[in-house]
């Protein structure tokens, strides 16, 4: 079943209900802001704090960073110079999108494409003509692809992320396993490191992995969440701790302990090139 429906305030989203599991996405910014299986605890983690309003960017759930991740900074050979007047992760997640298909598979199964394409106000920010979809599967495992096409006459340059916030026990009760020897970038030390064993949360950490191409496993006290990742091989780990928890819009000061986010991305040294007339898909299996 997928049902039309609004806040109060007007806020629409869409609401999925199968046999598997229930899913909620918002037109704005084709953000998934639930997904839950009929067994267990919600598997996104959404802010008792966040935003349902127009422009307002949602804290939780998936939201969609493109087509830069963070603030548009320098990558190999100069491109993309770092502009703080431009929106964080982009305008892509405060954008409306369309609904453009909907497929009930089976009783199992639902299915669901967003797209978003240029306008005059989006080529103010970024210069360039594009298509971007959204494709939604909910099931038993939640699969979300993200389809840039380039429209333009000239090749673009994007980074981006399926920003997932994840729901968890407690940060004390969690570590990540799949990216033991991956090199990383510290962004609050500003150093490239690599890792050592799983990892573990006993501070802030935001880090951008490279040359990750397995399984990550989210280990948690009591349920493993396994996400696996294609067109990308970069992922980004961030807990905001409690410090910078206390600073940030729509959280609580003790928010950081029930979320950790790992996020599919296209970030840094993983940053695409698209040519004119073609097509990059990330995507991002959960189950």
């Amino acid at each position: 079943m997928i049902e039309h429906k609004k806040l109060i305030n007007g806020f629409e989203y869409i609401e999925i209900k199968n046999t598997s599991a229930t899913a909620k996405i918002a037109l704005q910014g084709a953000h998934i802001f639930e997904y839950k299986r009929h067994y267990g605890n919600p598997v996104l983690w959404l802010s008792e704090s966040s935003d349902f309003e127009h422009m307002k960017s949602i804290r939780g759930g998936i939201p969609v960073c493109w087509p830069w991740f963070g603030t548009p900074r320098a990558l190999p050979s100069g491109r993309m110079p770092k502009d703080e007047s431009l929106p964080q992760h982009g305008f892509a997640r405060t954008a409306m999108w369309k609904l453009k298909n909907t497929n009930e598979t089976d009783a199992n199964s639902t299915e669901v494409t967003f797209s978003l394409s240029h306008t005059p106000e989006s080529l103010k920010l970024w210069p360039h003509r594009f298509e971007l979809e959204l494709h939604v599967i909910v099931s038993d495992t939640l699969t979300v692809e993200l389809k840039t096409t380039n429209l333009d006459d000239k090749a673009f340059l994007i980074t981006q992320a399926l920003h997932t916030y994840f729901d968890i026990s407690h940060i004390s009760h969690v570590r990540v396993k799949g990216l033991d020897k991956k090199p990383y970038f510290d962004a609050l030390s500003m150093k490239e490191k690599i890792q050592d064993g799983d990892i573990i949360f006993n501070r802030e950490i935001d880090r951008v992995y490279q040359d990750v191409y397995g399984k990550i496993l989210l280990i948690d006290k009591n349920r493993t969440i396994k996400i696996q990742n294609e067109g990308s091989s970069s992922v980004v780990v961030w807990n905001p701790w409690v410090d910078k928890c206390k600073r940030m819009s729509a959280m609580k000061p003790s928010s950081y302990e029930g979320m950790v986010c790992i996020e599919s991305a296209n970030a840094f040294d993983d940053a695409r090139i698209i040519k004119p007339n073609e097509s990059h898909t990330l995507k991002a299996m959960i189950n």
